[in-house]
């Protein structure tokens, strides 16, 4: 497949790939997100402002995206996520998200692999697409990385695009892993840092090797969680926790699931 790479006007002061729906859901929930964290923002001269990109992040909390996005936004970009589609059949917000642009994924199926291709397409649009590579919160008892699904790569490799890192950390304490209502005092402090484009040139056209997906996907995540290492000042813990060799539950709660 071709590559994505399209030429865009100058931006025109509102963030890039905009729509009404993105724009109403920002004005509601960016002032909710700053009353109950402190926001530091690094990195942002290596968020792209214009043509498709892929960003990628680690995963820790249900906050995650809300975070992510508001980082994207108010340095020029409104992102499409994919995202498990049990999200879109929660009604109301099931049609928000579609109408934002977000990208349903059914995980663990066959047809997984048609959230790939409207994700090809959109980065052929032009678009900015937002992707947790682990595709659950993490299983890692310190809330480091995982070994993380094969789809970021693959894309990466198909579009011929660079990916993005942008580690997290503070979100699990404004929303603790697998909570659903948020501590909002005191503030805690929320850190999100985009580094520097990985080249994923040394892949390409290998989009359907397995063992080339595995060290692609390795590569990413390392290159992730040496950002976050930074961040939080120490260094992850080993062996990486891997959820293909766990007989934990691949998505959900597996906290409750385990009680």
């Amino acid at each position: 497949m071709e590559s994505a790479q399209i030429t865009y006007a100058p931006p025109t002061g509102k963030p890039l790939g905009t729509n009404a729906t993105f724009n109403f859901c920002a004005r509601v929930l960016i002032p909710l997100l700053n009353a109950i964290a402190k926001l530091t923002w690094q990195g942002k001269e290596n968020i792209p402002q214009t043509g498709p990109a892929i960003v990628i992040s680690n995963h820790l909390s249900y906050a995650d995206v809300l975070f992510f996005a508001q980082f994207l936004f108010k340095n020029g970009r409104a992102p499409r996520f994919i995202g498990k589609r049990s999200v879109f059949d929660v009604p109301v917000v099931g049609r928000i998200l579609l109408a934002a642009g977000q990208i349903p994924v059914e995980r663990e199926t066959t047809h997984a692999t048609k959230a790939l291709d409207h994700a090809v397409a959109a980065l052929k649009a032009g678009h900015l697409i937002g992707i947790y590579p682990e595709g659950t919160l993490t299983r890692d008892e310190n809330l480091w990385p995982m070994v993380a699904k094969t789809g970021a790569a693959r894309l990466a490799i198909i579009t011929q695009l660079p990916i993005i890192p942008v580690a997290a950390w503070g979100i699990a304490e404004v929303l603790p892993p697998y909570n659903k209502i948020p501590r909002i005092w005191p503030r805690s402090k929320v850190t999100l840092r985009a580094g520097k484009a990985i080249d994923m040139s040394s892949w390409y056209g290998k989009q359907d090797d397995p063992a080339a997906l595995a060290q692609a996907t390795a590569h990413i995540m390392g290159e992730l969680t040496t950002m976050l290492e930074d961040i939080r000042g120490e260094k992850r813990t080993e062996p990486i926790f891997d959820p293909h060799t766990s007989d934990l539950p691949r998505t959900g709660n597996f906290k409750k699931k385990r009680s």
